[in-house]
């Protein structure tokens, strides 16, 4: 009985883990793969520094596997929040009230206030990176703009393939894997194609400006998609050239952060 009630409880976390996730493992793969691609030689030295020789594809994923742990100054249990910003319908980012615990947009802008500070111990140093990586990535994934109401699409339920699930994680996780079988390499390879003019485009704005326009992809992402539908090949098609943009938007991005941080 013991045994029956622990492995619940780790199935129970288990979920509520993956709730949190944006792009799944591959996704945040991607993205940070596409931005170490695009890093000056002075800051690919710092990054490299930062994180001991370890590459940005290595802890793409640390800030979802870390944060029920409370060994953090503060514990990462704090930073549950720092992974998603809700916008419901009827609303804007504006006039949405904004959690009191913090969300994607302003732990992004606190890791970058605090890299530049210059103040970190090494550890903090890394860590505030790390998050860094992962956020950016997150602020590019739709759901994670997506709706307090129903939990940033966790409540919205469809199909994907047949298969009971929910639109947070078709988008976190499914529809990547369904898209391409690619590896993290090879979807830099086919993505990270457009003209220095293109990227320049892309790089350009802030946290602030890329967050609005992942709420309004958010909102577009509901009205395409019917609560209860089975969603498969016709989705994947209306939504992949989507997918892919953001993808790639999240690295030029995080690349464009990290450039200036380490200039």
């Amino acid at each position: 009985m013991k045994k029956f009630i622990l492995t619940a409880l780790l199935l129970a976390s288990l979920l509520r883990v993956d709730m949190l996730f944006a792009w799944g493992g591959k996704g945040h793969d991607v993205v940070a793969y596409i931005a170490e691609q695009h890093l000056t030689s002075r800051a690919r030295k710092a990054v490299s520094e930062i994180l001991d020789g370890k590459s940005m594809v290595y802890y793409a994923s640390w800030m979802d596997n870390i944060q029920n742990s409370p060994d953090w100054e503060g514990g990462y249990d704090k930073t549950k929040t720092w992974h998603y910003i809700n916008v419901d319908a009827g609303k804007t980012l504006e006039t949405m009230e904004r959690e009191p615990k913090g969300d994607v947009l302003t732990a992004t802008e606190a890791s970058i206030a605090a890299l530049r500070s210059g103040n970190l111990s090494d550890s903090l140093k890394a860590d505030h990176l790390k998050m860094l990586i992962h956020m950016i990535g997150d602020m590019h994934c739709p759901m994670h703009a997506g709706r307090k109401t129903d939990l940033g699409g966790n409540q919205f339920d469809v199909k994907w393939f047949g298969q009971a699930t929910n639109l947070h994680s078709v988008w976190d996780s499914k529809f990547i894997e369904s898209y391409r079988t690619w590896s993290h390499t090879e979807w830099q390879v086919q993505l990270d194609r457009v003209s220095r003019k293109e990227q320049k485009a892309i790089m350009a704005g802030t946290p602030l400006d890329w967050t609005l326009e992942t709420v309004d992809i958010s909102k577009a992402i509901y009205a395409g998609t019917v609560e209860g539908a089975n969603l498969s090949y016709q989705y994947l098609y209306d939504f992949g050239p989507l997918c892919e943009e953001q993808l790639l938007k999240g690295g030029l991005r995080l690349a464009a952060v990290l450039n200036e941080i380490f200039k």
